[in-house]
């Protein structure tokens, strides 16, 4: 484990400057660095046992690949590969097409979807969703970490009435506008500051990092969801454009429109078959996009799959919880609360889905200490910091 001996703090001041960047991606690989400089400063105070900054680290990580598009076009460009849904959806389509004349094969309506979904606008509509949260989260939980380092992480002795004041200006209320939780966090945290018992500091430890967690993912929640809803598509333009392909010449499209809703204006059997199509393909895109957000990579190259359940076991310290209050914040928000069985979150958007995935891995992970090893190489840091974009993998 790479730890700094005796990391620097950061300031409130280099939070703000931080977050007020303009290149996203410069901006996401400076927020990255930032939360491990935080992670092992409140680690050099207070260990073992991870801080939410430690895992801030890693998933920040994660989101640069989404920012900077590595790999995005060619995971959405699986949407039109041999076996697809969408492949499939197309010739029962191209089926349905033919019986109205159409000799439009699936190759050719997968070609017309393909420049109505843009994959270059659906994967920039990603990168800034996941930018956009990146930022939106930095901005207030980085620096609250901060205040609170600068305000509370060098006393010598327990003072109720310093982390009164701390946490009196954070708002009353619960996400995404409240900040009840991050009281309750950093009163956790400011607790297990100064608690002897290895198991007591965990549990207070675990309970501050699901607390932030939920506010976290509280607020992150539009991000997500515009992120998963990047690739949009219009039913009514797609049936105009495939209208025109099978009747080229403009006087056969008012015959052809009738070949979408009948005399009655009820749907024909080709809008069905136009509306199921559209359908299967945003079913698949949304598939296909949320197996991308949902690869979570740790620094000691385990792959953690997001639908799938959280792999390994809890640590001794925190295999039985005796805090009564932790206890009570589980059965909240995690339904298998001593166990890793179906902590898989199928449906990324799914707000207690994610946060089940998310608890179990703050728990199950709570000891790890390879979470604190740097993300960047010491020449990578130096050009981040200068505002540059490092060479190597990031």
């Amino acid at each position: 484990m790479d730890t700094p001996t005796s990391p620097t703090v950061p300031t409130l001041a280099e939070v703000e400057r931080i977050a007020t960047l303009a290149d996203p991606v410069i901006r996401n690989l400076q927020i990255t660095q930032c939360y491990h400089e935080l992670s092992a400063v409140h680690a050099g105070r207070c260990s073992p046992g991870a801080n939410w900054c430690t895992f801030a680290t890693w998933a920040s990580r994660q989101a640069g690949q989404t920012i900077r598009k590595e790999d995005l076009a060619r995971t959405i460009e699986r949407l039109t590969g041999s076996g697809s849904l969408a492949e499939r959806a197309a010739r029962r389509l191209a089926a349905v097409a033919r019986r109205f004349g159409s000799r439009l094969q699936a190759d050719e309506i997968l070609k017309i979807l393909w420049e109505l979904v843009d994959p270059e606008a659906v994967v920039e509509r990603i990168s800034v969703a996941v930018a956009r949260g990146n930022k939106k989260v930095f901005e207030e939980i980085g620096w609250e970490f901060a205040r609170f380092f600068a305000a509370c992480l060098n006393d010598a002795a327990f003072d109720a009435a310093k982390i009164e004041r701390f946490c009196a200006a954070l708002r009353d209320g619960d996400p995404p506008e409240g900040q009840g939780y991050l009281r309750r966090a950093f009163n956790h945290y400011y607790r297990a500051l100064f608690t002897a018992d290895a198991k007591e500091r965990a549990e207070f430890l675990l309970m501050a990092n699901i607390e932030v967690g939920f506010h976290e993912q509280t607020r992150l929640q539009p991000e997500i969801a515009a992120a998963l809803n990047a690739a949009v598509i219009d039913p009514t333009a797609f049936a105009e454009r495939l209208i025109v392909a099978i009747f080229p010449h403009g006087g056969l499209l008012v015959a052809g429109r009738r070949l979408l809703m009948g005399l009655a204006g009820r749907p024909t059997p080709l809008q069905v078959a136009i509306n199921a199509f559209v359908e299967t393909v945003r079913q698949e895109l949304r598939l296909i996009i949320t197996d991308h957000l949902m690869t979570f990579e740790l620094p000691d190259g385990v792959i953690l799959r997001l639908g799938e359940d959280v792999t390994g076991e809890f640590p001794p310290l925190l295999r039985e919880i005796a805090n009564a209050e932790l206890r009570a914040l589980l059965a909240c928000v995690d339904p298998t609360p001593n166990s890793l069985c179906r902590s898989g979150a199928v449906d990324w958007a799914d707000f207690p889905d994610r946060v089940h995935f998310i608890v179990d891995l703050f728990r199950s992970r709570h000891g790890a200490p390879e979470l604190f090893d740097p993300p960047y190489t010491p020449e990578q840091v130096a050009d981040l910091k200068a505002g540059r974009i490092p060479v190597g993998r990031l």
